[in-house]
């Protein structure tokens, strides 16, 4: 079969090796990013069977920065997240029956494009860690070697690389050959971020990926995330309002399926343009 590939951006990501330290109702006109659009998301509407679950989602993600999905449960904000890298394609009888989503100007549902070669592309951090029953060398290197990468100097570099990208490499370095399932719950959920960063994608989904862990374990990704949009593109799901205060640029409000307001993140929590929006982050609804 003939693919499409995604035009990746140029950049070199063998930098990642430090240690961390506007307003839109659905059927309206798109919210263009500020900066560089990435991911454009055009009058999408969703369905699981003739259940529809999103309706004329309509924005436009831009590239390294921090995007938080929120809204109270159901909203339809974990359904958006997998529509990015197709992982609703597992799910029978899901389609989206208008509109698009491109990224980089390719449309990802576009027969010519490979799922799995998109997945690269757009990793997923889950809302509960999955390390693999393996090493947490193996952890890491498991997407390289899919790929048929078995050279044992790049592997290592790679391992490193992505550890340290991870915050992780200090506490690990030394037992690198134990499994990830001996880690702490925030240290497994740094393991898979390590992992999702080790095959370079572009984007970097998050679906609640602080749900599970304490406040010092939530406080380390949440930095994590704040060194990680240098080099990525973040698009983060959260019921933790002070979260998506505290670590994005931009916040999209959901509610019922339908993207009710788009903005800067300090403008959705102090001067939002909808009552729906202000009621949500001020804790009157959710």
């Amino acid at each position: 079969m003939v693919t499409t590939e995604i035009p990746m951006d140029t950049r070199s990501k063998s930098s990642v090796t430090s240690t961390p330290k506007s307003a839109q109702s659905s059927g309206s006109k798109a919210v263009g990013a500020v900066g560089k659009t990435l991911i454009d998301i055009d009058h999408v509407d969703f369905f699981y069977g003739e259940n529809q679950a999103l309706f004329d989602i309509n924005m436009k993600i831009e590239e390294k920065k921090v995007t938080a999905l929120i809204g109270p449960s159901g909203c339809g904000k974990s359904t958006l997240l997998r529509c990015l890298n197709r992982m609703n394609d597992l799910i029978d009888g899901t389609q989206i029956k208008q509109g698009k989503i491109t990224v980089r100007g390719i449309d990802i549902n576009s027969p010519e494009v490979d799922p799995i070669e998109l997945r690269k592309r757009v990793g997923m951090v889950f809302q509960k860690s999955n390390p693999f029953p393996k090493s947490i060398y193996e952890n890491i290197t498991y997407g390289l070697r899919l790929q048929g990468e078995n050279n044992k100097s790049k592997l290592d570099e790679v391992v490193e690389r992505s550890l340290r990208g991870a915050a992780l490499w200090d506490e690990v370095k030394d037992r690198l050959d134990t499994s990830g399932l001996g880690l702490s719950g925030g240290q497994q959920q740094r393991l898979c971020i390590a992992r999702a960063i080790a095959v370079e994608p572009e984007v970097i989904l998050m679906d609640e990926p602080c749900s599970a862990l304490d406040p010092v374990s939530t406080s380390k990704v949440e930095e994590l995330i704040h060194e990680l949009k240098t080099q990525f593109t973040i698009i983060i799901v959260t019921h933790n309002m002070q979260q998506a205060a505290r670590v994005s640029d931009r916040t999209a409000f959901f509610y019922m399926g339908k993207l009710i307001e788009y903005d800067d993140t300090q403008t959705i929590f102090m001067k939002p343009n909808h009552d729906q929006t202000e009621a949500y982050v001020s804790g009157r609804f959710g």
